[in-house]
């Protein structure tokens, strides 16, 4: 869907201007998204497969939920949003920790480039992985991975190519906060 995003500049501050996301990534404008990263208190990761005919990372692992902020919505209402149209989980704001954010910058062709400037959140899975209802047009599957685990494949260069791809500065900002609020050592 196309929907009217901000202008950003690339420190992530607001221009006053807006545009069509869809304008934003044919002219590589930087424009504001959320990450919201779902944990259990055993230290496992609720993680996406992104649908097949994606135009950016087709078939890929990915955060739990990820989206464009809407121009002139607030981030924080973005992720609550988007955690329920990706997954259908209905969470109250409060309960959505934000931990920092990343800037991502990324030529995937001519036609595409997307440089986004991510708020990211965390928050707790509170019920069953088989709860979740998944958007079709977004998500093919999802799973839960172990912390340490998800961190080591990131890391992992042969491991990696079957993740989005992302720094090594913004894997170990989630996964330790992450494995600060867990039970696990």
């Amino acid at each position: 869907m196309d929907e009217l995003v901000d202008i950003l500049d690339a420190h992530g501050s607001p221009t006053g201007r807006t545009c069509l996301k869809s304008v934003a990534h044919k002219r590589g404008y930087w424009h504001p998204c959320i990450h919201v990263w779902l944990y259990t208190k055993r230290g496992e990761v609720v993680i996406q497969k992104r649908v097949a005919d994606k135009d950016t990372f087709p078939d890929l692992w990915d955060v739990s939920v990820a989206g464009h902020i809407g121009a002139g919505e607030v981030p924080l209402l973005a992720a609550q949003r988007e955690l329920f149209e990706e997954l259908g989980v209905d969470v109250k704001t409060g309960a959505l920790e934000f931990i920092g954010n990343h800037t991502t910058d990324h030529m995937h062709n001519a036609m595409l480039i997307d440089r986004e400037y991510h708020h990211v959140y965390i928050t707790e899975l509170t019920i069953p992985l088989s709860h979740l209802k998944l958007q079709a047009e977004e998500v093919s599957q999802i799973k839960l991975i172990a912390v340490d685990s998800l961190k080591k494949d990131l890391l992992d260069d042969r491991l990696n190519k079957k993740y989005v791809p992302y720094t090594k500065e913004y894997i170990t900002m989630v996964c330790q906060a992450i494995k600060e609020r867990v039970d696990v050592a």
